[in-house]
C-alpha cells in the first residue's frame, strides 16, 4: 500500500507541506499496523520543486515520475494553500497533465490551508470536483485548516483522521486494492 501526498504550494518548506504530511501520517496511523511507522510507504510530491518543469514544452523525467507515483497511489492526499479562494495554479497545472479517469484506482483526500475561514468551502466546491473529474474516489469531506489552527494541529488532525480513516478503509476495500487494510 502507498500513501502519496501532493503539495501544491509554490514555496518550498511551506506550512501547507507540513500540514499535508502530518495529515497523511494521521490517516495512515489509523489505517492499521500495516501503515504505522512505515515511512518508506509515504511519498511526497512537492510541486515547488517541480515548478520549473511543469510548463516546459519538453517532457521532464521528474514530472513524469511524479505523475506515475500519483497514478499508482492507494491513498492520495492533495493539499494546497488557498489562492484567490481556490487551490493554486501550480496544483492545477500538475493535475492537468493527468487524463480523465487517471485516478480511478485512487482514494483521494482533499486538503486546503486557509488564511481565512471564509474560504472553507473551497475544498468542497473547487478541489473535490477536480479530483472526482480525474476519477478518484473522494469518500470523505475535504479538510480545511485555517492558518491560526496550525499551532494546535494535532487537535484538528486527530478528530479528522478518526472520522475519515474508516471511510478510507471502506473505499480501499471496495476498490479491492488493499487486502492488508481489511486485516488491520
Amino acid at each position: 500500500m502507498s500513501i502519496v501526498t501532493v503539495v501544491g504550494n509554490p514555496r518550498t518548506g511551506s506550512r501547507t507541506y507540513a500540514v499535508a504530511v502530518q495529515a497523511a501520517r494521521a490517516v495512515a496511523g489509523r489505517l492499521g499496523d500495516e501503515w504505522s511507522g512505515r515511512e518508506a510507504e509515504e511519498e511526497v510530491v512537492d510541486l515547488s520543486v517541480l515548478a520549473p518543469w511543469l510548463l516546459s514544452p519538453q517532457a521532464s523525467p521528474e514530472v513524469e515520475a511524479a505523475l506515475d507515483l500519483v497514478r499508482r497511489a492507494d491513498v492520495l492526499v492533495v493539499a494546497s494553500p488557498t489562492y484567490k479562494g481556490t487551490y493554486t495554479g501550480l496544483l492545477k497545472v500538475f493535475l492537468d497533465r493527468l487524463p480523465g479517469g487517471a485516478l480511478a484506482s485512487v482514494v483521494a483526500l482533499p486538503l486546503l490551508v486557509l488564511g481565512d475561514a471564509r474560504h472553507a468551502l473551497a475544498v468542497e466546491v473547487h478541489l473535490r470536483p477536480l479530483l472526482v473529474e480525474l476519477g478518484a474516489s473522494v469518500p470523505t469531506p475535504g479538510l480545511a485548516v485555517v492558518e491560526s489552527q496550525i499551532p494546535a494541529l494535532d487537535e484538528v488532525l486527530g478528530p479528522w483522521a478518526d472520522r475519515v480513516a474508516p471511510q478510507v478503509r471502506a473505499a480501499l476495500t471496495a476498490k479491492g486494492s488493499v487486502d492488508a487494510v481489511t486485516r488491520a
